[in-house]
């Protein structure tokens, strides 16, 4: 699907999780490798407390090795609502930068699992510090980190106050940032503008569309305009991952077919395309 681009294209799983808050597709992250190669994929993006037996390292690089696809980050999602991590949330990120070590290049992808726009200035101080502190014992570890805001309206990172508050507070010798192209324009932002802007912290990156009724929906449907990021991404010989992480509604039903609508649509529109 990558050939001749300098970076390349992977699937993450939340397509499935959207379905049941997770409970419909519990366990069948091996089917999702599956589905994800088939679509033509290179890569997969997990979400660590969702891994099921797969979160074995052995058994997920011997399902990887099977299906011919590459572990290209791990999402690691927490709350962090404290000052600084719990101790639970401690053992949960140590433990997702200990399966990454098997991986040598997979990024820990940290995302605050959003629960309210309470306290907000405080609120994002110690996210950035609890970032900067996992991503450090992870560096220690040889593990890159890229850290992921997200636009529900109970995130404390959707808004272009937070992405200053937040972007430019980060530890950029140990983390670096995953523009989401579809939760930056969720919040009311030019994605490739506000990468444009912070371009020397990009080192991950996920795709979804967007068509604000009332937000997200199936890949080439909606009004980002992935071939104008696509394009600045190529011309910046930017070598990371593109994750695509769909969300539209098809998703709650049928999560295999919007990955495999996902993967025919980079191969036949998205790619051609590009100069």
């Amino acid at each position: 699907m990558s050939e001749k681009l300098p970076f390349r294209f992977g699937s993450e799983v939340y397509t499935w999780f959207m379905s049941g808050n997770g409970t419909t597709h519990q366990g069948r992250l091996g089917h999702m490798i599956e589905i994800i190669a088939q679509a033509g994929f290179t890569g997969i993006q997990p979400i660590f407390t969702w891994m099921g037996e797969l979160v074995d390292p052995d058994r997920l690089e011997a399902k990887l090795k099977e299906q011919g696809i590459e572990l290209a980050a791990v999402a690691l999602a927490l709350e962090w609502n404290g000052e600084e991590e719990s101790q639970s949330e401690r053992i949960v990120a140590n433990n997702a930068i200990s399966l990454l070590e098997r991986f040598p290049g997979a990024v820990l992808n940290t995302v605050q699992i959003p629960t309210g726009r309470h306290n907000l200035e405080e609120r994002r101080r110690s996210l950035v510090n609890i970032v900067n502190t996992v991503s450090a014992r992870a560096k220690d570890k040889g593990v890159p980190c890229s850290f992921h805001p997200n636009s529900p309206h109970t995130s404390i990172i959707r808004t272009e106050e937070d992405y200053k508050a937040v972007l430019e507070s980060l530890d950029t010798t140990v983390t670096g940032w995953t523009p989401d192209v579809g939760h930056i324009i969720n919040g009311g932002m030019d994605p490739l503008g506000k990468m444009k802007e912070y371009a020397p912290l990009i080192n991950h990156v996920h795709y979804k569309d967007w068509n604000g009724d009332p937000e997200f929906t199936l890949m080439g449907n909606g009004k980002v305009d992935l071939l104008s990021i696509t394009q600045w991404l190529k011309d910046i010989n930017y070598g990371g991952w593109i994750i695509c992480e769909d969300e539209g509604e098809e998703a709650l039903e049928d999560p295999d077919f919007v990955t495999l609508h996902d993967g025919r649509w980079i191969q036949n529109d998205l790619i051609p395309n590009l100069k």
